[in-house]
């Protein structure tokens, strides 16, 4: 089996950069990397002519879709990385030997050693330093627990399977939850699952995340627009809102120095009134003041 890798990225050359000199670190080449960018701006001031640049309109879901229209048949698995994730140096091995051994898996989501976004981020050194630590055994026994949602900084589908699925275009910028979106497509063609097979750190770069007011909007209007679709359940998204309702107003009061929770709060109330008023589009946020 091959593995193809996809990144879409906005404004961050730097860690581009980074991710992909980890990639050839990796015990088994990619047979095909693309860059799905804005702008010329958004790359290191040098890529490899075997990287394959595509340019369009930024929003995560449409960068990913060009990434996929440009993969064609190119590998049988391709793996989703965020620009700020460094994976382990056998994670690409990790990966073909999962989707060679259980056929009926269509989507897998990997282990994530650090999320630096649950902690303001986590510097490149020391992210790269807990990356390479963990380098894996060859024919290990990996643990594969079933899911319904996958975690969009590091993800991998069989090509098979994707090749008539897109993400959802209708959720902009961020696209929060895209991730669970997707995920619920494919749980009608075969088996998604979570599992240690391949792994890496989630550096949590805050730079070109959306601003808290969008991200506060889309965490209310997103899941109301993906239960209407049908690819999250009404619970689970009652209970999302109802979380980062409680955790924006709590912690307003003493915000962390890396999250605008007073703007994610405004967006909430904004996105709860959006949704009163009978309404669940995501493209709003397009409009928001």
């Amino acid at each position: 089996m091959n593995v193809a890798v996809i990144v879409a990225s906005v404004n961050r050359g730097e860690e581009i950069g980074q991710l992909l000199a980890q990639l050839n670190r990796q015990t088994l080449r990619p047979a095909k990397i693309i860059l799905s960018v804005e702008r010329q701006e958004d790359l290191p001031g040098a890529v490899d002519p075997l990287v394959q640049v595509i340019m369009g309109r930024k929003g995560l879901t449409a960068q990913r879709n060009r990434g996929l229209d440009a993969l064609q048949d190119a590998a049988d698995v391709v793996i989703f990385y965020d620009d700020d994730f460094l994976p382990t140096p056998t994670a690409l091995e990790g990966v073909t030997r999962l989707f060679a051994k259980y056929p009926d898996i269509v989507g897998a989501t990997g282990l994530v050693l650090q999320d630096g976004v649950k902690q303001g981020g986590i510097p490149y050194d020391a992210a790269l330093a807990v990356a390479n630590a963990q380098r894996g055994a060859a024919g290990a026994v990996y643990s594969v627990r079933p899911v319904d949602e996958l975690y969009g900084c590091n993800m991998a589908f069989r090509t098979s399977a994707v090749r008539d699925l897109r993400f959802d275009e209708k959720l902009p910028l961020y696209a929060w939850q895209e991730d669970v979106d997707f995920a619920g497509q494919l749980l009608r063609k075969g088996r998604v699952v979570k599992t240690n097979a391949f792994a890496g750190v989630h550096r949590g770069v805050s730079k070109g995340r959306s601003p808290g007011l969008a991200l506060g909007f889309s965490q209310m209007v997103n899941p109301a627009y993906l239960v209407r679709k049908g690819t999250m359940r009404p619970k689970k998204a009652a209970l999302l809102m109802a979380r980062n309702l409680a955790a924006n107003h709590v912690r307003a009061l003493k915000p962390e120095p890396f999250i605008d929770r007073l703007g994610r709060a405004r967006g909430n109330w904004l996105g709860l009134w959006h949704i009163l008023s009978g309404k669940s589009d995501p493209t709003a946020i397009l409009s928001l003041r």
